[in-house]
Protein backbone atom coordinates (compact mmCIF):
# COMPACT_ATOMS: atom_id res chain seq x y z
CA UNK A 1 0.00 0.00 0.00
CA UNK A 2 1.41 3.53 -0.86
CA UNK A 3 1.40 6.03 1.97
CA UNK A 4 -0.43 8.80 1.49
CA UNK A 5 1.58 12.47 0.26
CA UNK A 6 0.70 14.46 2.37
CA UNK A 7 1.69 18.09 1.18
CA UNK A 8 2.45 19.03 5.12
CA UNK A 9 5.61 16.61 4.79
CA UNK A 10 7.59 18.57 2.20
CA UNK A 11 6.77 22.06 4.99
CA UNK A 12 7.86 19.49 7.49
CA UNK A 13 11.33 18.87 6.33
CA UNK A 14 11.73 22.17 5.04
CA UNK A 15 11.52 23.35 8.47
CA UNK A 16 13.97 21.00 10.05
CA UNK A 17 16.10 21.86 7.36
CA UNK A 18 15.74 25.34 9.11
CA UNK A 19 16.39 24.23 12.25
CA UNK A 20 13.51 22.77 14.10
CA UNK A 21 14.16 19.40 15.69
CA UNK A 22 11.43 18.53 17.59
CA UNK A 23 10.14 15.74 15.90
CA UNK A 24 6.43 15.86 17.65
CA UNK A 25 6.45 19.74 16.29
CA UNK A 26 7.46 18.62 13.11
CA UNK A 27 4.48 15.78 13.09
CA UNK A 28 1.73 18.49 13.90
CA UNK A 29 2.70 20.56 11.18
CA UNK A 30 3.05 17.81 8.42
CA UNK A 31 -0.86 16.69 9.77
CA UNK A 32 -2.49 20.44 9.00
CA UNK A 33 -3.34 21.27 5.52
CA UNK A 34 -2.36 24.75 6.48
CA UNK A 35 -4.39 25.83 2.79
CA UNK A 36 -7.48 26.08 4.72
CA UNK A 37 -6.01 28.95 6.99
CA UNK A 38 -5.49 31.12 4.07
CA UNK A 39 -7.97 33.11 1.56
CA UNK A 40 -8.68 31.29 -1.87
CA UNK A 41 -6.30 33.68 -4.33
CA UNK A 42 -3.63 32.65 -1.78
CA UNK A 43 -3.93 29.29 -1.36
CA UNK A 44 -0.98 28.36 -3.74
CA UNK A 45 1.59 29.85 -1.23
CA UNK A 46 0.68 27.71 1.61
CA UNK A 47 3.27 25.62 1.77
CA UNK A 48 5.92 28.38 0.88
CA UNK A 49 7.47 29.27 4.75
CA UNK A 50 6.45 32.69 4.92
CA UNK A 51 4.19 34.84 6.53
CA UNK A 52 0.59 35.68 4.71
CA UNK A 53 -2.40 38.19 4.93
CA UNK A 54 -5.48 36.92 6.08
CA UNK A 55 -7.51 39.95 6.31
CA UNK A 56 -8.52 42.53 8.67
CA UNK A 57 -4.99 43.83 9.02
CA UNK A 58 -3.64 40.21 10.29
CA UNK A 59 -1.54 37.77 9.05
CA UNK A 60 -0.85 34.04 9.44
CA UNK A 61 2.72 33.44 10.92
CA UNK A 62 5.86 32.05 9.25
CA UNK A 63 5.98 28.49 9.64
CA UNK A 64 9.26 28.39 11.01
CA UNK A 65 8.33 31.22 13.67
CA UNK A 66 4.91 28.65 14.55
CA UNK A 67 7.45 26.04 15.18
CA UNK A 68 9.75 27.39 16.95
CA UNK A 69 7.64 29.19 19.34
CA UNK A 70 5.90 25.62 20.20
CA UNK A 71 9.10 24.06 20.13
CA UNK A 72 10.50 26.66 23.13
CA UNK A 73 6.68 26.09 24.81
CA UNK A 74 7.52 22.08 24.77
CA UNK A 75 11.02 22.71 26.34
CA UNK A 76 9.83 24.23 29.38
CA UNK A 77 10.72 21.64 32.59
CA UNK A 78 7.31 21.75 33.80
CA UNK A 79 5.75 19.52 31.20
CA UNK A 80 3.22 21.78 30.09
CA UNK A 81 -0.25 20.80 29.62
CA UNK A 82 -2.54 23.72 29.38
CA UNK A 83 -1.86 26.71 27.28
CA UNK A 84 -3.00 30.16 26.97
CA UNK A 85 -2.63 31.22 23.71
CA UNK A 86 -2.52 34.90 22.86
CA UNK A 87 -4.48 36.14 19.10
CA UNK A 88 -5.83 33.43 17.76
CA UNK A 89 -5.92 34.93 14.01
CA UNK A 90 -6.38 31.96 11.26
CA UNK A 91 -6.15 29.79 13.93
CA UNK A 92 -2.67 27.56 12.41
CA UNK A 93 -0.78 28.11 15.34
CA UNK A 94 -3.95 26.89 17.86
CA UNK A 95 -3.95 23.88 15.13
CA UNK A 96 -0.69 22.85 16.00
CA UNK A 97 -1.06 23.49 19.67
CA UNK A 98 -4.04 21.41 20.55
CA UNK A 99 -2.26 18.67 18.83
CA UNK A 100 0.58 18.81 21.10
CA UNK A 101 -1.16 20.28 24.89
CA UNK A 102 -4.20 18.68 26.78
CA UNK A 103 -6.12 21.98 26.81
CA UNK A 104 -5.49 25.18 24.62
CA UNK A 105 -7.02 28.24 25.33
CA UNK A 106 -7.30 31.11 22.75
CA UNK A 107 -8.19 34.91 22.76
CA UNK A 108 -8.63 37.19 19.55
CA UNK A 109 -9.99 40.58 19.87
CA UNK A 110 -11.46 40.25 15.79
CA UNK A 111 -15.05 38.31 16.29
CA UNK A 112 -14.65 37.43 12.83
CA UNK A 113 -11.32 35.69 13.06
CA UNK A 114 -12.53 33.83 16.10
CA UNK A 115 -15.53 32.37 14.06
CA UNK A 116 -13.49 31.10 11.60
CA UNK A 117 -10.72 29.70 13.51
CA UNK A 118 -13.39 28.00 15.31
CA UNK A 119 -14.95 26.60 12.28
CA UNK A 120 -11.49 25.40 11.42
CA UNK A 121 -11.08 23.68 14.45
CA UNK A 122 -14.35 21.82 14.14
CA UNK A 123 -12.89 20.80 10.07
CA UNK A 124 -10.19 18.95 11.86
CA UNK A 125 -11.51 17.49 15.25
CA UNK A 126 -9.57 19.01 17.28
CA UNK A 127 -11.78 19.68 20.21
CA UNK A 128 -9.63 20.63 23.41
CA UNK A 129 -9.94 24.18 21.92
CA UNK A 130 -11.54 26.85 24.33
CA UNK A 131 -11.90 30.20 22.52
CA UNK A 132 -12.61 33.80 24.06
CA UNK A 133 -13.54 37.00 21.74
CA UNK A 134 -11.08 39.58 23.85
CA UNK A 135 -8.65 41.76 24.76
CA UNK A 136 -5.61 39.65 25.19
CA UNK A 137 -3.88 42.19 26.73
CA UNK A 138 -5.97 40.71 29.74
CA UNK A 139 -5.24 37.12 29.35
CA UNK A 140 -7.86 34.38 30.34
CA UNK A 141 -7.89 34.96 34.36
CA UNK A 142 -10.67 32.81 34.79
CA UNK A 143 -9.32 29.95 33.20
CA UNK A 144 -5.59 30.31 34.54
CA UNK A 145 -3.10 29.85 35.59
CA UNK A 146 -1.55 28.16 32.42
CA UNK A 147 1.81 26.11 32.68
CA UNK A 148 2.92 28.10 29.46
CA UNK A 149 1.63 30.99 27.61
CA UNK A 150 1.88 32.13 23.95
CA UNK A 151 1.82 35.55 22.57
CA UNK A 152 1.51 35.69 18.55
CA UNK A 153 1.11 39.62 18.07
CA UNK A 154 4.32 42.19 19.02
CA UNK A 155 3.94 43.97 22.20
CA UNK A 156 5.23 47.26 23.24
CA UNK A 157 5.89 46.10 26.87
CA UNK A 158 4.95 42.50 28.25
CA UNK A 159 1.20 42.61 29.90
CA UNK A 160 1.41 42.17 33.20
CA UNK A 161 -1.66 40.17 33.54
CA UNK A 162 0.04 37.68 31.15
CA UNK A 163 3.04 36.96 34.29
CA UNK A 164 -0.04 36.76 36.82
CA UNK A 165 -1.58 33.91 35.03
CA UNK A 166 1.39 31.92 34.61
CA UNK A 167 2.11 28.95 36.61
CA UNK A 168 5.56 28.21 38.33
CA UNK A 169 8.04 26.95 36.00
CA UNK A 170 5.60 27.86 33.13
CA UNK A 171 6.81 29.52 30.19
CA UNK A 172 6.16 33.04 28.08
CA UNK A 173 6.76 32.98 24.83
CA UNK A 174 6.36 36.66 23.07
CA UNK A 175 7.27 38.97 20.75
CA UNK A 176 8.39 42.78 22.17
CA UNK A 177 8.88 45.72 20.47
CA UNK A 178 8.04 47.49 17.67
CA UNK A 179 9.89 48.70 14.88
CA UNK A 180 12.60 46.09 16.23
CA UNK A 181 11.10 43.38 17.78
CA UNK A 182 12.81 40.31 19.87
CA UNK A 183 10.86 37.03 20.60
CA UNK A 184 11.38 36.57 24.30
CA UNK A 185 11.22 33.22 26.08
CA UNK A 186 10.44 34.41 29.60
CA UNK A 187 10.15 31.77 32.31
CA UNK A 188 8.71 32.13 35.67
CA UNK A 189 10.59 31.22 39.24
CA UNK A 190 8.62 31.73 41.85
CA UNK A 191 8.00 35.58 41.93
CA UNK A 192 10.97 35.97 39.91
CA UNK A 193 11.33 35.85 35.66
CA UNK A 194 14.34 34.96 33.58
CA UNK A 195 14.12 36.40 30.16
CA UNK A 196 16.15 35.01 26.90
CA UNK A 197 16.39 36.61 23.95
CA UNK A 198 15.70 33.86 21.00
CA UNK A 199 16.04 36.10 17.98
CA UNK A 200 15.06 39.02 15.67
CA UNK A 201 10.97 38.58 14.56
CA UNK A 202 8.18 41.02 12.74
CA UNK A 203 4.45 40.39 13.81
CA UNK A 204 1.23 42.56 13.37
CA UNK A 205 1.07 44.58 16.86
CA UNK A 206 -0.70 43.30 19.66
CA UNK A 207 -3.36 46.28 20.24
CA UNK A 208 -4.95 46.90 23.84
CA UNK A 209 -8.24 47.52 24.91
CA UNK A 210 -11.52 47.74 22.14
CA UNK A 211 -12.59 44.42 20.78
CA UNK A 212 -13.85 44.59 17.11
Amino acid sequence: MRATFRKGDSLAQLLSQEGIKNTKVLSAIANIPRELFIPDALRHKAYQNTALPIGQGQTISQPYIVARMTELLLQSENSPQNVLEIGTGSGYQTAVLAQLFQKVFSVERIKTLQFQAKRRMNQLNLHNVAMKHGDGWQGWASKGPFDAIIVTAAASRIPEQLFAQLNQGGRLIIPVGQENQQLQCITRHEDEFETQIIEAVRFVPLVPGNII
